[in-house]
Order: structure tokens, then sequence, then C-alpha cells
């Protein structure tokens, strides 16, 4: 099923992104009504993140939101295959000239990168410009796995590490010169997270960000990448860098980098990855969200 998949993405791949952008909308709201379990997720994520919104309100951002991840499962197919310039007129990108600075300085940067429906796209961008590192989960399915893996490697010279060999290889790769490409906002259980306020909930949030930021003497630099409309294709925005981060105080930190999400998915609610289970690990005796 895997390599039918595959080569559907491949046979779609040439198409341009104005026609390729309301298929993969449609295939969205097919997903929107097919995939009970999964709206459910989005919807419980949306009631709590947003409760001045009505019911009608939070079903039509979920709606939005399905389309646009239908869009970025079919337009993947574009960073496997597509040529290099087809892609950069595609994904634009802003601030390389901020990253580069901090690079020429001998300064280690960390591209917080939080999880909207481009991501991939600015994460492919990205390694036009820089060759980086970034940590990559292994995916069950190896016919996926490949290309996955394929499309984050396939310009430059990229450092795509296991969770497990992580922490003192990434180091070493920022002290290198690599900017580290990080994703830091998703539900990883209990091991190393702490519970800091996201969108006014209590959420078990990783603590990487300033440990990582600490051990390398890095600039935190968000990275957001935002899916334009129709077939105007992406963009990427790689902004100021946070002063004084890390303060020293882990919890300050970390609820800072949530407050700082928080801020971007506020303006783009429907591209944020609504679909993960965000809220899945609760604090004591607090009732589950799903």
């Amino acid at each position: 099923m895997s390599r039918v998949l595959v080569g559907l993405l491949w046979l779609l791949h040439w198409l341009p992104l104005a026609v390729l952008a309301p298929i993969g909308e449609a295939l969205g709201l097919i997903l929107y009504r097919a995939a009970r379990t999964r709206r459910k997720v989005v919807l419980t994520n949306l009631r709590h993140c947003f409760p001045e919104w009505t019911e009608g309100e939070c079903r039509l951002m979920a709606e939005r939101h399905f389309r646009l991840l239908g869009r970025s499962l079919l337009e993947r197919g574009l960073l496997w295959w597509a040529p290099r310039e087809r892609l950069e007129r595609l994904i634009r990108i802003r601030g390389i000239e901020r990253v580069q600075a901090l690079l020429d300085a001998g300064t280690p940067v960390i591209l917080m990168a939080p999880h909207f429906v481009g991501l991939d796209m600015g994460g492919t961008r990205v390694t036009m410009a820089f060759d980086i590192v970034s940590i990559y989960a292994r995916q069950h399915d190896a016919v996926i796995d490949r290309w996955l893996h394929h499309g984050r490697s396939r310009f430059g010279d990229q450092r795509l590490l296991p969770r497990d060999e992580s922490i003192r290889s990434t180091v070493k790769a920022m002290k290198a010169g690599r900017p580290f490409y990080y994703l830091p906002d998703m539900d990883h259980g209990r091991k190393e997270s702490i519970f800091v306020p996201f969108f006014g909930i209590s959420t078990a949030t990783i603590t990487g960000l300033p440990r990582f930021a600490r051990m390398a003497g890095a600039a935190v630099v968000p990275c957001q990448t935002r899916m334009l409309r129709g077939g105007a294709g992406y963009e990427v925005t790689l902004g100021e860098p946070w002063a004084d981060y890390p303060s020293g105080d882990v919890t300050a930190d970390v609820a800072r980098m949530n407050a700082e999400i928080e801020r971007m998915v506020r303006a783009e609610p429907e591209q944020y990855y609504w679909v993960h289970r965000r809220f899945k690990t609760r604090p004591e005796g607090e009732r589950r969200f799903y």
C-alpha cells in the first residue's frame, strides 16, 4: 500500500501547485469526514485552546485545518522529487542574513520550529541555505521512512540523528557551525518534561530547548513556515534571536517557549498541527482530555 501511495505522490508532483493545492484540500475534506478519531482530537484541542469560540467556529476551524493537512500530505511529493529551482520558487525564505551573521560570529544556532503543517517544506528550504543537524524519528513503514529521510537530506550535507544519540552529537554539530532544526512542541510523556502553560493549559513540555541552548551556548531563532493560499507556495520566516535566553530558570525558559509558540499559533490557528494529542499527558489526578 505504501508503494502505491509513493507512486501516486510521484505522479501528482508534476502538477502545478495551483492545481495540486485544491486536490489536496479535497483530500483534507474527505479526511475530515472519515477520520473520526483524529477529527475528535482536533476539536478537543480547539475547544480547550479557544474557549471563547462557539462550537460552530471550532468545527469550521477544524475543517480548514484538515484542508491544509490534506495539502501538506500531497505536496510532500514536491520535497522528494521536485528540482531545487522549483522548490526555491515555491518556498520563499526570509531572515537568512540573521542566521548567517550569527554563524559568521561563531555563535551556534537553534532554529526553533513549531509543528505547523508546512514544517517539512520549511525544513527542506532551510537545508538549501545551510548544512544543518536535526533529530529524525524512524518510521515504522520502511518505504515511507526511506522517502522521508531522502526528502530531508537530498540537498547539501545534512545530519539526521536518531533520538538515542541526539544530545552530545547535536551539541557538537552546533558548535561546528551547523544550525539545529529543532521541533520541541510535542507531548513525549513525563520523561524530561515539565508542566507549563500553553493556551492557559498545564501542558507536559520537554525541556530540551533551554538545555541545548545552554550546553552549546546557542542563540534561539524562531522558524515558522506558513502555507500560502492556493498555488502561492510557502513562506519561511527566520525571526530575531531571543534575548536573554536561556535565563537559568528552566521552568521560566520552557514557559517562554510555549508563550512564543502560542503567539505564532494565534496568528495562523488553522495551520498548527492540531491532530497531535498535545495534552495527552496530564498532571497527576487530572482528568484525561482524549
